[in-house]
């Protein structure tokens, strides 16, 4: 573990996947803002080439190991942070899996589908297990609340254009019957449909916006921390598409960029994160912020309704018991 030498009364911000991409430049947008970042990585040697790369100062970041997909890595790593004795102002969910070139679903050492395990399961638990932290250290300035941030994706919100598109299927939980039947082997698929890999993918991401409305619903009013999610525009070519192929990676950004013009840099998602976690604009609780799906010079974030697939509270509530109970707290 590295040394904490930042000042204990800089805001502190844990934000996972922080190796590369959106979460990478996230981290890079808060620390020049005075932030202390935790960067929750699973490759702690990438992790810490990208920070020197970007010239993250060694004095404002410390990375820590964590595995998403491995329910026994998050306890660990939620031990770790709190031996670092600092205050946690936000936790900004940010890391996922893509893979949309399985033939077979790949598993967690629990025996879930991993897109579903480290997307959706593992930032749940990681959740739910720094809720006390959050709630004791407050916002970042006096007698603000903490924040509770998740990337969410156009992918996975029907009310976008991007989440209409029907390749493979639009997100869909269906009435949950693969998470009913026990969500181990031979099922894969949250609704209990054959394995999509790229749908179980935006699955995922759809379990994620409801659990930041969830988390919302349930824990706004007693603690009064902030949950959103956000989606800063198409970063379309960051690591969250390697297992893509390779023509895919060189056709996606020129069609985001000529024809849907929806494409952002990862410096500018990373800033635009950094907003929702950091600034006075952002602190209303229960939104999906949004830039839309087309780009235009200056536009700033407005909220961003959710589809009828994220809004069901019966199934959003029954989504939640299930997760409790396939991440041992339930």
């Amino acid at each position: 573990m590295q040394p904490s030498p930042t000042p204990a009364n800089a805001p502190t911000v844990i934000v996972t996947g922080a190796s590369s991409g959106v979460g990478l430049y996230a981290a890079k947008s808060l620390a020049e803002r005075g932030w202390f970042v935790v960067m929750a990585c699973r490759d702690l040697e990438k992790a810490a080439k990208a920070a020197q790369a970007l010239g993250i100062p060694a004095s404002q970041h410390v990375i820590l190991e964590i595995d998403l997909g491995v329910q026994d890595s998050v306890h660990r790593f939620v031990d770790s942070f709190r031996q670092l004795n600092r205050p946690l102002n936000v936790l900004l969910n940010n890391a996922a899996v893509y893979l949309p070139r399985l033939k077979a679903p790949q598993r967690s050492p629990e025996g879930y589908e991993i897109s579903v395990a480290t997307n959706h399961f593992g930032h749940f638990l990681l959740s739910l297990l720094l809720m006390q932290d959050l709630k004791r250290a407050g916002g970042a300035r006096p007698g603000e609340p903490a924040r509770l941030i998740t990337l969410g994706t156009v992918t996975a919100n029907s009310e976008e254009f991007g989440g209409k598109v029907p390749i493979p299927a639009p997100a869909d939980l269906g009435n949950l019957a693969g998470l009913e039947a026990g969500f181990k082997a031979p099922v894969a698929m949250i609704d209990g449909k054959p394995f999509k890999p790229g749908k179980a993918y935006k699955d995922s991401k759809l379990c994620n916006m409801i659990m930041s409305r969830e988390l919302h619903r349930r824990y706004h009013a007693g603690t009064g921390i902030v949950f959103n999610t956000l989606y800063p525009g198409c970063v379309a070519d960051t690591a969250l598409f390697r297992d893509t192929p390779k023509a895919f990676q060189t056709i996606f950004p020129w069609f985001q960029k000529n024809i849907t013009k929806g494409y952002v840099t990862q410096a500018l998602a990373g800033d635009r994160v950094a907003q929702v976690v950091a600034d006075a604009a952002f602190a209303q609780s229960g939104v999906h912020w949004s830039w839309g799906n087309r780009q235009k010079e200056g536009r700033q974030a407005f909220a961003q309704p959710l589809s009828a697939r994220a809004s069901d509270d019966a199934r959003n509530s029954r989504l939640w018991d299930l997760s409790e109970k396939f991440v041992g707290l339930a």
